[in-house]
């Protein structure tokens, strides 16, 4: 499993033209869920992205988590993550988990972070063609797989 979290000043995710989901200041989460991932993957990631330290203190030392500074998160499912490059120029996705596997686990994702940071999380619709704008404060993105502890 694999994540790409950016720090934002603010977030959406647009489906059809209709907003779904949109946060200020805090944390835009990409999750790209492979085959051979399971709940121990989610359980590692939640812990990793609620605590990690992408937020100023009140010196500006990145310092402070998403639960530490009040701040939001969207997560938005992307399968592209998991994309192998390492043959020709067209990406491989067969590391990706499919709908069965993908979709219990991208809710898991959402339901516990929900709860490690103390409120809602936005999402997108797993599988839909979504537009996602943001404000990269920093600007700082952080990229973490499940499988390098």
């Amino acid at each position: 499993m694999r994540v790409v979290i950016q720090r934002v000043s603010k977030a959406s995710v647009e489906i059809g033209g209709v907003v779904r989901s949109e946060i200020g200041m805090g944390m835009m989460v990409l999750l790209g869920v492979g085959a051979e991932d399971t709940e121990e993957d989610v359980d590692y990631l939640v812990k990793k992205t609620a605590a990690l330290r992408i937020f100023p203190d009140g010196e500006g030392v990145m310092n402070r988590s998403v639960v530490e500074c009040s701040g939001e998160a969207l997560v938005v499912s992307q399968f592209t993550l998991m994309a192998s490059t390492r043959k020709g120029n067209r990406p491989s996705y067969i590391e990706a988990a499919g709908h069965e596997t993908a979709v219990p686990l991208y809710e898991s994702f959402c339901r516990k972070l929900s709860d490690a940071i103390g409120k809602p999380v936005g999402t997108g619709v797993f599988g839909a063609d979504m537009q996602v704008s943001l404000v990269n404060d920093g600007p700082v993105t952080i990229c973490i797989d499940s499988r390098n502890r």
